[in-house]
């Protein structure tokens, strides 16, 4: 039998699922993320197929495109959903995050990295970088809703947000850990500050604006014949992604950075206008879709590429202090004093997903740089994925549940006051 016919069944019953999962899922404690990693695991269980899938370590050029893409269509979508005018008032919460929790997290996961697991502090800080930020692509039940729902309350705008932005700014300290592998001098550290954080997010920054704003005026003001948003065509989506990750890219800025940024500006553009929701629809199924067939390989990397292989009861408990210690507290420290109320804060920095975006920094850095430990850093890594799937998927529904009821009950105390 032709190992194409297998597999183009196999894409197709992944393409169905993608469409029927969700819809059967949304009463029940599970979700999307979770049944697709079963599936993968499940299937390469069985005795004659380990093998047939390899080490994500064996193919890293592979892993690396396929992890950048899904997230970049992510971020876009996010980019998109998000009504909320820019500002810095506005995004509090999410400067906070950033500029604060974002670090902690980094600065905690590179002791526990040197100290628990034994790593190098290059091996320590590109692992601290790679689980930095929370991911946009797993985070979709946590986010808000799409344009224009008019319910960003502010645990699904911040987190949103963040895995928007984050995903950009966790680079720097990737590339740090490249550079460090390569034995770094006094010079080369004030080079990667001027480039990995100055340019390459000021780059990021402009460029998105730049295309986003471009092609705003295309799609929406152009005169009535020519502009896209005419063609109600959802892929257009895709275009703007690639263009906007591209040309950035180019010129060596954070093409992630850029795609949320060019979304944002191009929401700014037009506001109001209902072809968002048909950009944000085409995005959201592309990204479901991608995202199903790269868990699935994850699940079945696990069980029959052997990614957990070098776990060891050090590197377990890395990753349950990195879910369940470090982020929580980095991000509780990160919110203090500001407003919200203490569930909500709690819900803010517990929720802080794990997922592709870990895997395409490590399969990024270990391409340009030379680490030790490199099993145990994939097999820590891919642990704290699967963990955070299921933790965070069992638990985000009941959650947010709860916190909806409780914030309808405060408002309607007080609009009877």
């Amino acid at each position: 039998m032709s190992a194409y016919v297998v597999v183009l069944a196999g894409f197709g019953v992944v393409v169905l699922l993608t469409a029927w999962l969700p819809m059967v899922l949304r009463q029940l404690p599970l979700s999307l993320p979770i049944f697709c990693v079963a599936l993968g695991a499940l299937i390469f269980a069985f005795p004659d197929l380990p093998g047939i899938m390899p080490h994500p370590n064996e193919e890293l050029a592979v892993v690396e495109h396929l992890s950048e893409f899904v997230v970049i269509i992510s971020l876009m979508g996010a980019g998109l959903k998000i009504d909320r005018p820019f500002g810095w008032k506005r995004w509090r919460l999410t400067w906070r995050l950033l500029g604060i929790a974002m670090p902690l997290t980094i600065l905690g996961l590179v002791w526990l990295g040197e100290n628990l697991l034994g790593l190098s502090l290059a091996a320590a800080v590109l692992l601290a970088g790679a689980l930095a930020p929370t991911d946009p692509v797993l985070a979709s039940d946590v986010q808000v809703g799409p344009p224009m729902d008019r319910e960003e309350d502010e645990v699904r705008f911040t987190l949103t947000s963040e895995a928007g932005l984050n995903d950009g700014l966790a680079f720097p300290f990737v590339l740090l850990a490249i550079a460090i592998a390569d034995e770094t001098s006094e010079t080369s550290v004030a080079a990667w500050i001027a480039y990995a954080i100055v340019w390459k997010i000021v780059a990021g920054i402009g460029m998105g604006y730049l295309v986003g704003r471009a092609l705003g005026w295309l799609t929406f003001h152009l005169p009535n014949r020519a502009k896209l948003s005419r063609t109600g065509a959802g892929f257009v989506a895709l275009g703007i992604t690639c263009v906007a990750y591209g040309l950035t890219e180019m010129v060596r800025g954070y093409g992630f950075l850029a795609v949320f940024v060019a979304a944002l500006a191009l929401r700014a553009t037009e506001p109001g206008h209902d072809y968002h929701q048909k950009l944000h629809d085409f995005a959201e199924e592309l990204e479901r879709l991608m995202m199903m067939v790269l868990l699935v390989l994850l699940g079945g990397a696990m069980t029959g590429g052997g990614l957990l292989a070098a776990l060891t009861w050090q590197a377990a408990a890395f990753g349950l202090l990195a879910l369940f210690v470090v982020r929580p507290l980095a991000g509780w420290i990160g919110l203090i004093g500001t407003d919200p109320p203490p569930g909500e804060k709690a819900a803010i920095s517990f929720f802080g997903i794990r997922g592709i975006g870990s895997i395409y920094y490590l399969a990024y850095a270990l391409q340009h740089g030379t680490f030790g430990n490199v099993p145990l850093l994939w097999s820590t890594t891919g642990f704290i994925i699967l963990v955070s799937i299921v933790l965070h998927g069992i638990t985000v529904t009941p959650t947010m549940r709860r916190l909806d009821l409780r914030r309808k009950l405060v408002e309607r105390k007080a609009a009877r006051a």
